[in-house]
Formats: C-alpha cells, sequence, structure tokens
C-alpha cells in the first residue's frame, strides 16, 4: 500500500516531527529537554561560535528560551547524570545514550581501519601501537586533552599527531568526551569511566539490527522522508539504508508513500498528520530541518547554502545566516552575530522570501528579542546603529 500525501501535508509532517510548530512551554525543564533530543536523536556539534554554538540552538528554536545548563549537565556533567553521548552519527554530534550500542558497529569499523580519514586510519594498523600507548596513558594517568600533550592550539581540523590519535581513539570506541574545556576543546577519557555502567557494558547490535535502529530513529524524527534523507541522518550507505527500510516497512514501521515532486518516500506510521502548524523558530544552519540542502528545497522552495566559508564579496546573504520559519514556510534569512563584548545581537540583514506575510514581520521581532534575552544580550541592533 503507498499513502498519497500533497507536498503540503509533507512539509506539515515534517515540522511537526522535528518538534516545531506547536506551542512552547511556559518554562523549559529537563523532562522539555530530553523529549526534544530524543525526538531529534542528535544535536550536531559545530566549532562555530558566531550567535552561539549550534548544539545549543535547535532545542531553543524549538523549546524557546532554555537554561543551557540542561544540556551542559546531560553531556558532560557527571557519570550519573550522563544523557548524552559524543559521536560521529551526523556530523561531530551529542547522541542520546540509548544508542550507544547503535553505533557501536562503526567505532568497530573505525578500530579495523576500515572508516575514517586517511590519516586516521594508520593508526588501525601500521601505526596502531602508538596510538595504544597514548591510550595506556590515559587509563594510568586519566583524561587528556590535545593540549596536555605539548602540541599547542589547533584549529577545528588543524590536527597535531596526538590530536589524530585521540581522534582515531575516538572514533574507534576506545575513548569518548568526558568535558569540554574552555575554548571548546575535547577532553578525553575511557567510556567506562565517563558513562554510566548500564551503557558503557551494553554490547554493541548487531550491524543489520543497528542500522534498522538508526533508520527508525531518522524516519521518527524527519516524519516523511526519502531514503536519501534517511541515509544521511546518520550518514549510512544507501545499501545499510535500503535493506534496513525494506525490513521496517515489512514491520509496519515505515509506509511508502507517494508525495508529488518528490522521489519514493516513506512515512514513520507514529507520524503525526496536522491540518495546520503555527508558531515561529529561527534555525541554525546545523538544524536537522534545514541541514539536507535539497530536502529544505523540496519542503518549502527554498534554496540554502552556508556562506561562511564563501569570500565576503560573493555572499549572497551573509556570513551566518538563520532561516526564519512561520507557519509552514521559510519566510526570511537573518544574518546574525552576538557582540557579546558590547551585550548587543547584532542583525546584519534580513531577506524576506517572496510572499512573506506582512504579520511575519512581527514575529521575527518577537523572536529575535527572545533570543537576544536567552544569550545575555540587553539590545538588538543594526551594526552602525
Amino acid at each position: 500500500m503507498t499513502l498519497a500525501l500533497s507536498p503540503a501535508e509533507a512539509r506539515r509532517i515534517a515540522i511537526r516531527a522535528q518538534g516545531l510548530g506547536r506551542p512552547r512551554p511556559e518554562r523549559v525543564d529537563a523532562g522539555h529537554f530530553r523529549r526534544n533530543i530524543d525526538r531529534l536523536a542528535l544535536h550536531q556539534i559545530d566549532s562555530v561560535n558566531v550567535v552561539a554554538r549550534a548544539h545549543y540552538l535547535p532545542a531553543f528554536s524549538r523549546l524557546g528560551p532554555y537554561e543551557t545548563a540542561l544540556l551542559n549537565r546531560d553531556a558532560w556533567g557527571r557519570r550519573s547524570e550522563r544523557r548524552l553521548f559524543e559521536y560521529w552519527a551526523h556530523e561531530a554530534s551529542l547522541v542520546p545514550l540509548d544508542l550507544w550500542p547503535a553505533l557501536r558497529w562503526r567505532m568497530g569499523r573505525a578500530d579495523r581501519g576500515e572508516i575514517g580519514y586517511d590519516r586516521l586510519r594508520l593508526f588501525a594498523t601500521e601505526r596502531r601501537a602508538e596510538a595504544m600507548a597514548l591510550l595506556e596513558r590515559i587509563r594510568e594517568d586519566g583524561p587528556l586533552a590535545a593540549s596536555d600533550l605539548g602540541t599547542g592550539r589547533t584549529g577545528w581540523w588543524e590536527w597535531s599527531e596526538p590530536k589524530r590519535q585521540l581522534e582515531w581513539l575516538f572514533w574507534a570506541g576506545h575513548v569518548t568526551t568526558k568535558t569540554r574545556r574552555r575554548g571548546f576543546e575535547r577532553v578525553y577519557d575511557l567510556p567506562e569511566r565517563v558513562l554510566p555502567a548500564a551503557v558503557a557494558d551494553r554490547p554493541a547490535l548487531p550491524e543489520d539490527e543497528a542500522h534498522r535502529v538508526l533508520v527508525e530513529r531518522s524516519a521518527r524524527a524527519l516524519g516523511v522522508a526519502t531514503p536519501g534523507e534517511l541515509r544521511d541522518y546518520f550518514r549510512l550507505t544507501l545499501p545499510e539504508t535500503r535493506r534496513a527500510v525494506e525490513e521496517l516497512v515489512e514491520a509496519g514501521v515505515l509506509v511508502a508513500a507517494a508525495v508529488p515532486g518528490w522521489p519514493h518516500a516513506f512515512l514513520h506510521r507514529d507520524a503525526a498528520r496536522p491540518r495546520r502548524v503555527a508558531g515561529a523558530a529561527l534555525l541554525a544552519p546545523f538544524d536537522p530541518l534545514v541541514w539536507e540542502r535539497a530536502r529544505a528545497e523540496r519542503l518549502f522552495g527554498f534554496r540554502y547554502r552556508i556562506e561562511i566559508y564563501v569570500p565576503a564579496p560573493l555572499r549572497q546573504h551573509g556570513y551566518y545566516v538563520l532561516p526564519f520559519l512561520f507557519g509552514d514556510a521559510l519566510v526570511a534569512r537573518v544574518d546574525l552575530k552576538s557582540d557579546r563584548q558590547n551585550g548587543r545581537l547584532l542583525i546584519h540583514a534580513v531577506h524576506w522570501e517572496p510572499g512573506a506575510p506582512d504579520e511575519a514581520a512581527d514575529a521575527l521581532r518577537v523572536e529575535l528579542g527572545a533570543l537576544a534575552r536567552w544569550l545575555n544580550l540587553a539590545e538588538i541592533a543594526m551594526p552602525g546603529a
């Protein structure tokens, strides 16, 4: 059986599945935060801190102002408090603990040198002894960061040799992130010393089962999606995804869906099908509603590219541009920056989409005010104002 959906229905399903288009709580507590990240299955981590670090923004978009201590505690708090772990899921991500067994197959592949960047794979084979010696040092001496090894500060990808060893150990699951230091530097330790024992001791799921778990979580987070979009969420291969989709369809978890203008797609059986969605949200460039750019264009007719790496004279919309969701449409692109030194949220530009309703401007002002308050910025200003 194939379910027929209109593009508007598919769009509303996708928005609601992402926890958007619904009333926000008056006060955000730990339960709201944890249900939200369970729904999304991950928050992508990125080093850019123009407005706020990327992993903090998806919860703000969905819940409104919240205490970032909720995320910090779940991600980097005491062992007994942990609810999240860091790993390569979509990209570098914070992931709910229940998915640790479902990602251990990927750690096993990294340990065997089957995946990972070329310069990291060497530590799985010919340079393995070096990495194992560093692992033993962590085991004996405790948590380490790259800067503890005399490497100095490095950029996001400007990795020293000890940093590469640490990152291979991380890929392979020998270490995980204990905490983050000032400057967002990762501190590594053994999983059994960081994660609750009930999690760290759980065996890896068989690969086929793990792929089904990850595709099901992707489908739940997306609502309705193509196989390519289901693949992208946890960066599986298409053959892995297709097998998992076939098995989930047979189990009744996924339902084939036909959407005009889409490739063949699948609806999660639990996806809500709202008649309308309301509300407004600024979305980070790495928000799961828009990170798959072809999907954003298919859902919203919105061609979105992040222009951080584009030379300034060639940028169309700005350096760090947040799409603005109003109802069931992306109606604007807002180029923002947190001027923390002067306590200002800088609005470099607002680019409205054709046909954006007049009332969206008031909604954007409200959302910018909420964002500024959340960031403890006292003023909203245009540069030069």
